[in-house]
């Protein structure tokens, strides 16, 4: 299967992109595209207490993925 991944802040300024495209096997979870993600871009092992989500609603790592689904991992933000 085949998903978007999103990424934001830090990690956007980390990789020099903001999206790319995920070949995952069929019974994918965040966790496990994560750890592809991972493999593919060493640098994001430093993040850390990233929030996941999938198709715009908040997702856990356990939450399972579907063919054409937009995974965003967005990082702690800070500010005033």
């Amino acid at each position: 299967m085949q998903i978007r991944v999103r990424f934001f802040a830090a990690l956007r300024d980390t990789l020099g992109m903001g999206e790319q495209t995920l070949e995952l096997p069929a019974a994918a979870t965040v966790a496990s595209a994560w750890a592809a993600l991972v493999a593919a871009h060493p640098a994001l092992d430093a993040a850390s207490s990233l929030a996941y989500a999938v198709n715009r609603a908040y997702a856990s790592l356990d939450t399972a993925l579907h063919d054409g689904d937009e995974l965003a991992l967005i990082p702690p933000v800070s500010g005033g």
